[in-house]
């Protein structure tokens, strides 16, 4: 499959329609390919691993992520080298304040270039 061939699968909605096609053409992308019903899958953010580079937010045809800070209680829960990663990018951390949005496209799980996100069925 070719990244024209995925025009097709991806609903209209990317911030950044080339990355969203060069990642639906990973072969690691997990999910149902924006098939899923919606609040079926949840994406799961590792706080320790996320630099808040918005590559989520830019591929994610539905606005489920957003950027944020990490609150302070966040941020003490974080192992010893998640606070210096997280000090180095100014706390930053991708959000989900629209997770019920979502249709496991997997996209945001093959972007992230931290490997933070993961796609979880919910019950």
């Amino acid at each position: 499959m070719t990244a024209s061939d995925v025009d097709l699968e991806l609903p209209a909605g990317s911030r950044d329609p080339a990355k969203a096609r060069r990642a639906a053409v990973d072969p690691a992308r997990p999910g149902e390919k924006c098939r899923a019903p919606a609040a079926r899958w949840a994406p799961a953010i590792d706080r320790n691993k996320c630099e808040g580079k918005s590559d989520c937010v830019d591929v994610c045809p539905y606005s489920v992520f957003e950027l944020g800070t990490l609150s302070d209680v966040e941020f003490d829960a974080l192992t010893t080298l998640g606070r210096l990663k997280a000090r180095r990018h100014e706390r930053r951390t991708s959000r989900t304040p629209r997770a019920e949005a979502c249709r496991a496209c997997g996209l945001c799980v093959v972007a992230c270039p931290e490997d933070a996100i993961s796609l979880v069925l919910r019950p």
